[in-house]
């Protein structure tokens, strides 16, 4: 039979370097995995980059790493890993037949894998952060809520009719794409982003596809269409955006069962009566976050807000249609 029980590390703050991190299991010190997939980290030749964490301590890729027991490790972390790889070798088309629940998982985990990392740096850091993120009731709170569906890496979970997070695949044009590899993340908005060669997966997480679909008529724009680097920086920062606006917490539920099941299965509720489901949109703290992701261009706010009522875009003309781009040229 499956275990069906659902860890919650949150009402103890269970968050420790002898607790796996799936399952909660008593484990040694020794017993860890990588953030980010040793096999990632080889093609890219990621072990000795710096990441900075919250604390203002220093790592790198090859250290990040979490408590994880033998059981999860070999049973869910590693054929998760196994079939990112499988199907990052295989290029876009393989990446855009996976399940969409796997890359959920899987920028889940090293969403997680990064959080769980800093609540345990809390407990010491090097320069406790400004807002920790352990003294913050309503952000453990959307944390705790995305572990219940991560979980479905350890439990057979059925997500009716609903994916927890907006995925975005994108193609690089290789013209003057200089980056193998990329990848940006925000703690408190949830939004990542992970470029692996030509293709780019940008995700908002705990947000039941919404944000997906306010930008579908964007993302459709861009099927079947490589991308220049700095279009690419522009879709992330309207994924971004739209995150840092994002005003809901799903609530999901698991339906009664029998003691004979072998999977749960969870619906989700957002509350967009009593709450907006987006704050309004500000043009200023827009261009900032496209000033922040255009910045390899050194494009800034004052070039992208010269009309306040329409900011710059490299994807779109001003009559909606998609911009074919090439070479940049300032």
């Amino acid at each position: 039979m499956p275990d069906l029980k659902l860890y919650d590390p949150f009402s103890n703050m269970q968050f420790t370097d002898t607790n796996c991190f799936l399952c909660g299991t008593i484990i040694t010190k020794e017993d860890r995995t990588p953030v980010f997939g040793e096999w990632m980290q080889t093609k890219y030749n990621l072990h000795h980059k710096e990441l900075l964490l919250l604390d203002k301590s220093v790592t790198t890729f090859s250290q990040l790493t979490i408590p994880c027991c033998t059981h999860c490790q070999e049973n869910y972390v590693l054929p998760l890993e196994q079939d990112i790889e499988t199907a990052a070798a295989g290029g876009l088309e393989s990446i855009k037949a996976l399940d969409p629940k796997r890359l959920f998982q899987w920028i889940g985990k090293m969403y997680y894998g990064t959080l769980v990392t800093e609540l345990i740096k809390e407990k010491d850091p090097l320069i406790m952060p400004e807002n920790p993120v352990s003294e913050n009731p309503q952000m453990l709170g959307k944390f705790k809520t995305f572990f219940q569906v991560l979980q479905s890496l350890r439990v057979p979970m059925v997500f009716s009719d609903f994916l927890p997070c907006s995925l975005f695949i994108l193609e690089v044009d290789p013209t003057e794409d200089e980056l193998p590899f990329e990848y940006q993340d925000e703690l408190t908005t949830m939004a990542f982003s992970i470029k692996l060669s030509p293709v780019v997966i940008v995700c908002k997480l705990l947000d039941n596809g919404i944000i997906r679909n306010v930008l579908n008529r964007l993302y459709k724009l861009t099927e079947g269409r490589q991308l220049h680097p700095i279009q690419v920086a522009e879709f992330k920062a309207r994924v971004f955006y739209a995150a840092y606006i994002f005003n809901v917490v799903p609530d999901f539920f698991i339906r009664p069962g029998k003691p004979d099941d072998q999977q749960l299965i969870l619906d989700t509720l957002i509350d967009d009566i009593t709450n907006e489901v987006f704050n309004p949109f500000e043009p200023l703290a827009y261009a900032h976050m496209l000033e922040e992701m255009l910045k390899p261009w050194s494009i800034r706010e004052k070039e992208i807000l010269a009309d306040p009522n329409q900011p710059l875009s490299f994807l779109t003309d001003e009559a909606g249609n998609f911009k074919n781009i090439e070479h940049y040229q300032r």
